[in-house]
């Protein structure tokens, strides 16, 4: 019994001395064989334990690898994916400058073409009755007859260039080109600053592009074919937006504040479109359609009053009554033509009506913006409720408390006053 308890003994001393100097040799070993690239010897069943271990050690260095690799290409394919939308939007930006200088230069053309056709009328009209009146007092023969016929003739063309001014309306047509202008300018501006702030995304790309289009439609560089009617049976506000449905609107808990936006504030905002659509863009459309009345009786009216000026200066000296009142109609309605085209060309009436149509679609796009805003579902979807007040007291010409005082303004009643204080 005493050999069988010390050969334990030993046994057991010489297992735990093995196994605290197992390790030490492996790595003696596994040291030896990397320096001479020999095959290490199989390791004792005792040492599998440290296996898993050394397995998780290999995998966390791998997974620790691979995720600064995996962000890496994230981060490339972000930058690649942002640097194609910046040169798409700069793209944009380039054929914008270019329509708006277009626009610009077209329009400064037109307004010429008023300015040119309204003094060549005006001269034509007024030698046509001064002829015409110099006819009544030659007394007859050849000279006579060469002033009526002058006469007849200058009235004849007057006439004729009064009809092509009147379906065009050059005057309308500087304006329409000026407003392009201005709204591509505008848009180049935002295209701009959505590059200069935030990263911009595809989204905003064509954005852009569906404004361009929508632009292009509403202002047409060309005379035939796509030209805007100037004499609509109906008239609508000036539409030089791409249009949008909104979505549904999400309303906010009372009080709570997200994004800058509160129920106050969309009460306050939809009281602010209550007005526009009660004062501002009802009495821009009301004045669009007076001035189109006029426009469109002062149309009429001159060449009709050239075509009488010309039937009378040609029937000059046919006889002594009928000569007489020929005198007057060639003289007195040659007068009157010269007032009406002074009238509606030199004051430019078409372009008076342009500008009120162009003035109810600046307040139909303040409407629709603010409703697009209040629809969204997500308050956090939606511009940054102080800022967007600010920018709504900007386009109008208020203050943020003359703002707020407009929409608190109960009940409302037709002597409210208007939403602008700009037009």
């Amino acid at each position: 019994m005493a050999t069988i308890q010390s050969s334990s003994l030993l046994f057991s001393s010489f297992s735990s001395s093995s196994a605290s100097d197992i390790p030490r040799d492996i790595r003696a070993a596994a040291s030896k064989s990397r320096a001479s690239h020999l095959s290490v010897l199989k390791l004792p069943s005792g040492n599998l334990v440290h296996e898993p271990s050394r397995k998780n050690c290999f995998q966390t260095i791998k997974s620790g690898e691979m995720k600064p690799l995996i962000r890496t290409n994230m981060r490339n394919d972000e930058a690649n994916c942002n640097s194609k939308v910046v040169e798409e939007l700069y793209a944009i930006m380039e054929a914008v400058a270019d329509r708006s200088e277009m626009h610009k230069n077209i329009g400064v053309q037109r307004d010429n073409w008023n300015r040119l056709l309204l003094n060549s009328v005006n001269g034509m009209t007024v030698t046509a009755a001064t002829m015409a009146g110099l006819a009544s007092l030659s007394g007859g023969g050849a000279t006579l007859l060469a002033l009526k016929l002058s006469s007849t003739l200058l009235y004849t063309a007057a006439t004729g260039i009064l009809m092509v001014m009147n379906n065009i309306q050059p005057s309308q047509l500087a304006e329409e080109q000026r407003n392009a202008a201005r709204l591509f300018k505008n848009l180049h501006q935002q295209i701009k600053t959505v590059v200069a702030v935030g990263s911009p995304s595809l989204n905003d790309v064509n954005a852009a592009m569906e404004k361009v289009l929508a632009l292009d439609k509403a202002y047409p560089l060309p005379l035939l074919g796509t030209m805007l009617e100037k004499f609509p049976k109906t008239v609508e506000p000036a539409v030089w937006w791409p249009r949008e449905v909104g979505s549904q609107h999400e309303k906010v808990s009372g009080g709570v504040e997200r994004n800058g936006w509160s129920e106050k504030l969309e009460e306050e905002m939809r009281e602010v479109v209550g007005v526009l659509k009660r004062k501002d863009a009802a009495e821009y459309v009301r004045l669009s359609k007076l001035v189109l009345k006029v426009n469109k009786i002062l149309a009429i009216c001159g060449p009709l009053f050239t075509g009488i000026a010309a039937m009378g200066s040609a029937m000059v000296g046919s006889s002594p009554w009928n000569g007489s009142w020929a005198v007057v109609l060639g003289v007195v309605f040659g007068a009157l033509a010269t007032v009406v085209n002074t009238l509606e060309h030199g004051g430019q009436v078409g372009m008076v009506f342009e500008m009120y149509r162009s003035t109810a679609g600046y307040f139909q796009l303040m409407e629709e913006t603010i409703e697009s805003t209040l629809k969204e579902k997500e308050v956090g979807e939606r511009e940054n409720g102080e800022l967007f007040e600010v920018k709504v007291a900007l386009q109008l010409g208020r203050s943020l408390p003359g703002l707020q005082n407009l929409a608190t303004t109960h009940p409302p009643s037709p002597s409210n006053e208007f939403a602008s204080k700009l037009f």
